[in-house]
Order: structure tokens, then sequence, then C-alpha cells
């Protein structure tokens, strides 16, 4: 029978998977090492996440080799799903003895479906081949007893009456799940509705949305997916990929928190994941929005630091971040009042602000938090 549409409340609320091992191998300059692996995969488990998706092998000697065995030894290999590259039979076989080495249960194919990316990566766009491929590639795999997910590579832009038979073809043969990749970010929620429930029409069919965020709407498309029928969203630490990156792990934890009552995830790890995996990525700040930023739930209005109910619908101690006040020149009594307030220090604050906001002018208009503020009043207090 053909999925149903779910959301949290429903009896077929969303699982999720985290591709931040994997994909962000294809995004220029960033490579983890296993020691980053393990930490992020153990973090994620931790969070809720059920699958972390590492590495990718497409033959012997896998360069990723030791971040899946990293991620294995962190959260176990039945936690964990690698991509194998898919061009030709005898290919595939030699991706699957590499997996079976690493220890790999979990694989994930990748097969591009539209005809410019069929084209370019199998020499040809015949749906036919497309499908005998798939067909022999799932094959294989279920032969040597792997779970198997398999994916439609760039599928969002791949018509209907083409993408649609090579699901069935895929399922037809075995397969556990079909990956919907958007990716290239094409599809607005409405259109991705359509797409997904012309593919959770398919008989047995298990249904998993990857989308890329170029267009910003990476979250919102994951969750269109879920309400026509898919059961699986994937997602990565920061919003961390190629393209725009992907749909944010915490942007879509915290929206099915917010806007469905979804309680099931631990959000308290997701800023500890954020400034673990983009150091690890060499990123810095960077390559980040939401709620695990550190501007998130910074204010310089007395208002929203004295009454954050107003502002925040989370709190920041849900997703493990922290509210701070971040003010250059803008301050006011109020401000420095809150920001002093349990320091133990004994300021006239109507003197010591005007001081603070001169100094500030006239020097570098440092950004200013809480603990800056108490440092400059023990200056003002020696002055």
């Amino acid at each position: 029978m053909a999925a149903t549409a779910g959301l949290p409340g429903t009896p077929n609320p969303p699982r999720i998977s985290d591709a931040t091992l994997r994909d962000s191998a294809h995004m220029a300059g960033v490579e983890f090492g296993p020691q980053h692996a393990a930490v992020i995969a153990g973090l994620l488990v931790k969070t809720g996440v059920e699958l972390v998706e590492v590495g990718m092998v497409s033959g012997p000697d896998s360069k990723d080799a030791d971040l899946v065995l990293a991620t294995h030894e962190a959260v176990g290999p039945e936690r964990s799903m690698t991509l194998v590259v898919v061009r030709d039979r005898q290919q595939v076989a030699k991706a699957l003895d590499e997996a079976e080495r690493l220890g790999v249960r979990h694989i994930m194919y990748s097969i591009p479906t539209s005809e410019a990316h069929a084209r370019l990566k199998l020499g040809t766009p015949s749906p036919k081949l497309l499908q005998t491929l798939a067909r022999s590639a799932i094959t294989q795999a279920k032969e040597r007893g792997f779970h198997v997910t398999f994916s439609g590579e760039d599928a969002a832009r791949t018509p209907k009456e083409r993408l649609v038979p090579y699901v069935t073809s895929g399922f037809e043969a075995g397969a556990d799940r079909f990956r919907l990749a958007e990716t290239v970010a094409y599809l607005s929620p409405w259109q991705m509705e359509e797409v997904i429930g012309d593919l959770t029409a398919i008989d047995g069919s298990e249904i998993e949305i990857h989308s890329h965020n170029m267009l910003g709407m990476a979250v919102a498309n994951s969750l269109a997916a879920v309400r026509a029928g898919a059961r699986w969203i994937s997602a990565t630490v920061g919003g961390i990929g190629e393209r725009g990156g992907n749909a944010p792990l915490a942007e879509l934890l915290t929206s099915l928190r917010v806007i469905h009552g979804d309680t099931r995830f631990d959000l308290s790890h997701l800023t500890e994941l954020s400034r673990v995996a983009l150091e690890g990525a060499g990123l810095g700040e960077a390559f980040q929005s939401g709620p695990t930023t550190p501007h998130a739930f910074a204010y310089e209005l007395p208002g929203q630091l004295t009454h954050p109910e107003a502002y925040e619908t989370l709190p920041a101690e849900l997703v493990g971040n922290a509210r701070e006040l971040r003010v250059r020149t803008r301050l006011t009594p109020a401000l420095v009042k809150w920001a002093l307030d349990g320091s133990g220090l004994d300021v006239d604050v109507d003197a010591f602000t005007p001081w603070l906001v001169e100094r500030q002018e006239r020097g570098s208009r440092a950004l200013l938090d809480r603990d800056a503020i108490r440092k400059a009043a023990v200056d003002f207090q020696a002055a």
C-alpha cells in the first residue's frame, strides 16, 4: 500500500538521517578527520538522529575508510550508512567488497536520474539503462545482506515519467528506501509535495528527502515532503554542504519542535554539534544560521533581555546555547545594569555608562558582551 502522510502528532513522524560526514566531502576545502567524525557521530546519536551518513566508496582502498571506521567505533555500524558510487556492474562489485571490508551494513547508492546528470556520469540519458543499472546494483547488495537506500541524484529535476518508473523498478528489485535528492535546489514546498506524492503512491515505497538550501527552502521542502508521505529527512549540521548547503539540522529540529510540537529530540546538543562540525570543517563560525549561532539569542535592547519570552519561540538553553548581550555603542544604563547583575561589582551605572560609550566611540567599537562590560567596569573603578 502507498505510504500515508505524517507529521509529528500523527502515526508517522519523520525519522532523521544526517549527511554531515558524507556530503561535506563534496564541499571545497572541507576534510573531516576521524577524531571529529567520532565526536560528531556521537552527538548526533545523543540528539536522536537515527542514521549517521559517513564517507563514500567507489572501490578498494577508500580514502574515507578512517572516517567510516571511526564512526562505527563511536556509534556502531547499525547507526551509520555509507554512500556507494554506481557507474557499472563491475565497479559496484568492487565498491561492495570495500564496504564489506569496512563492516558497513547500510549503503546508499548514488545514481544520476536526470537526463543531464545521466548523460554526464553514465554516458547516456537512456531510462532503460538507468533502471537496469539500479536493479543490478540493488540486487547485488541485497544478496550480500546490506540494507539498501538508492537515490535519485538530481531527482528534483527529473520528470515524473522518467522518475516514477525508475523508483518503482528499484523497489521491485528489493531496495529498502528511496532518497529523492534535490541536488540542485529547484522546487518550492508545494511542488515538492506533488513530486513526493507521486513516489509515496508507489506500492511498498519508503521515501527520504535530501534538500539543498541554495534557495533557503531546504527545511520547508523537507517538511513538505513529509506532509506528502516521506518517512525520512536528510540534514547536515549547520547546513554544511555544497551548492548553498543542505537542510540545516538545528533549524529542522527546532521547526519540528515549534511548529509541530515534536519533542522526540534532545536539542541541548545542537550548539556543541555546530561548534565541533564547523571547527572540523575549518569554517570558523561561517556557514551557519538559526538557533545555534553566537548571535541567535543575543540582544541589545533591555526589554529583550528582561522579557525574552516575548521574543523567543524556544529558549536558548533548549539547544545548548546561551542568551547574551552584544552591543557596540548603543549602551543604556538598563543594559549595563543587566550585564553587571550578579557580578558583585559596586559601580555607579549612571556614571559608568557614558564613560563606556565615550571609550567605545573613541576606540575600535569592539563588540561588547557581558564579560567585556564587567571588565570595563573594573577599569572604570580603577581610573
